[in-house]
């Protein structure tokens, strides 16, 4: 039903309601929105984008859905969103990376982020599935490139399946910088991807410590496919914007938060 012009909300109430309804519905539509609050469509559009940044809701053509519906999963080359949040958690997580020794570096933009910025002479022995950190680090003298080998995912540019799986197996580092899709109490880490779970449930078990490098997105969302358990995260490296409920839950079950500035 429309709203009279009396009973018009707020941009703020329409857009908490808007999320309410995306999660009872498992989708909103543009013009059924718009009729029922009494706004234009283009009213709505710009409250879908709003909600889109701030990692609620997922646009589609013609409305949204919730992220945590969502299985679509963007290739590494259109993963530009929150990018400036993505570079904060890579330089919050800059403190954890050793001066000596060896990490593991999984596929993954926040990860490229952490890549970029490794301080010059560090004697690293560096592990990774992505083959953008690899060929970004590869020229460096100071450090050791290893890539894992395997099939390379078109999505993401990180090698899995057995090939990797494999190589993970033979190797233990200092401290394992890992990301996921979702992070959730209800349903630990998850990923829409069953070879990618595959891969991930190594990943838990390769450092001495584990480093979850997760924007503010990922908490609380769950995907289809689950590969590990909270507590098997030693630190997790997020946003200050990040849920204050969705923070607390995480302090319960992983060993550290540590939020970006």
């Amino acid at each position: 039903m429309r709203m009279d012009v009396e009973d018009k909300l707020y941009a703020e109430e329409r857009r908490h309601l808007i999320v309410r309804l995306a999660r009872e519905a498992g989708r909103v539509e543009v013009a059924r929105l718009a009729e029922r609050f009494g706004v234009t469509p283009e009213t709505v559009r710009q409250d879908l984008n709003v909600l889109q940044r701030s990692g609620l809701l997922k646009r589609m053509h013609g409305g949204a859905v919730p992220v945590e519906r969502s299985l679509y999963e963007a290739r590494i080359s259109e993963r530009r969103e929150f990018s400036a949040e993505k570079e904060s958690i890579a330089e919050a997580a800059l403190p954890l990376l050793p001066v000596t020794g060896s990490v593991f570096l999984e596929s993954g933009t926040t990860a490229t982020f952490l890549a970029e910025r490794i301080p010059p002479s560090r004697d690293l022995t560096v592990f990774t599935n992505s083959l953008p950190i690899a060929l970004l680090l590869a020229p460096r003298t100071d450090l050791t490139v290893i890539t894992l080998g395997g099939r390379v995912r078109a999505v993401t540019l990180g090698e899995v399946d057995s090939f990797a799986i494999r190589s993970l197996r033979d190797i233990h580092v200092d401290v394992a910088f890992l990301g996921t899709n979702g992070f959730s109490v209800a349903h630990g880490l998850t990923t829409p991807d069953q070879s990618e779970a595959e891969f991930k449930r190594e990943t838990l078990r390769v450092g001495e410590t584990t480093v979850l490098l997760a924007d503010r997105t990922k908490l609380g969302q769950a995907s289809v496919w689950r590969y590990g358990e909270l507590d098997a995260i030693d630190v997790l490296v997020t946003s200050p914007h990040a849920d204050e409920q969705l923070l607390a839950a995480a302090r319960d079950h992983v060993g550290r938060v540590v939020l970006a500035q």
